[in-house]
């Protein structure tokens, strides 16, 4: 009975934190694209605020979503499998691994959308959000890319400080197991996860963008960075199942 209510507890805090977590991009993005670029230059305000612009957002908010939808699932599936070994074992009293792995991973989610940012975007400019469909050959299509690559950024921070504010609500329960491979497990499943979404919609669907534009092959890339992700899920899932497997009691 006690590893039902604390699952039940888990999932209620999940879904009070996630419509917090919404409210707050909500608002937030409303008052950004309401104030956004004051300063800019004609051409490029108005090549961002053309008929392209809520298209363009959506398809920036869709692997979120789906990102969203995927952790959701993952976590109600670990805790109903959770569920299940508590009420077939009730004289066992193990931690559950569901808060942890599921916190790690949306951090994971969030570094792996800083990581593609950062390094791919910025250090070695082999792509934008936009590129394919928004070539970054001058000033006014770099810039518009650019705003696009900060509005990404925005949803990638509002993840990492969703993961850390669950991670830190899990600091004084005991009833958690803390292994340090739920942690490390997590972090890769939700870096993976995020590849594999966005490198499944961004790249073969909306086809927003390549990994590597300027190539004569950029479908190479992307198969590659999609392969790059399912090892990271594997490396994932084998650490988290290490984690679990350790049986911490409390």
């Amino acid at each position: 009975m006690r590893g039902l209510i604390i699952v039940n507890n888990t999932e209620k805090r999940m879904k009070s934190l996630l419509l917090k977590v919404c409210l707050f991009t909500f608002f937030t993005l409303f008052t950004t694209f309401v104030s956004a670029c004051p300063f800019c230059n004609p051409q490029i305000k108005e090549a961002i605020y053309n008929s392209t612009f809520y298209p363009n957002l959506f398809t920036m908010l869709s692997a979120f979503i789906v990102l969203g939808l995927v952790v959701i699932l993952l976590a109600k599936l670990s805790a109903r499998r959770y569920k299940t070994y508590v009420t077939n074992n009730p004289s066992v009293n193990h931690l559950s691994p569901v808060p942890l792995t599921t916190a790690a991973m949306i951090v994971g989610i969030g570094i792996g959308g800083f990581i593609d940012g950062i390094v791919l975007h910025q250090i070695l400019q082999w792509h934008e959000m936009l590129s394919n469909k928004i070539p970054a050959t001058n000033y006014v299509g770099k810039s518009v890319n650019m705003f696009w690559d900060g509005i990404f950024h925005f949803f990638t921070l509002i993840v990492t400080f969703t993961g850390i504010i669950l991670l830190w609500k899990l600091l004084h329960r005991k009833d958690v197991n803390r292994s340090g491979y739920l942690l490390g497990g997590g972090l890769l499943t939700g870096w993976g996860a995020f590849n594999i979404i966005e490198g499944i919609i961004d790249h073969q669907v909306l086809k927003l963008h390549n990994v590597r534009e300027l190539t004569t092959d950029p479908q190479v890339y992307n198969l590659a960075f999609l392969g790059f992700s399912i090892v990271l899920l594997l490396l994932g899932y084998l650490l988290a199942k290490n984690g679990i497997n350790e049986k911490h009691k409390a």
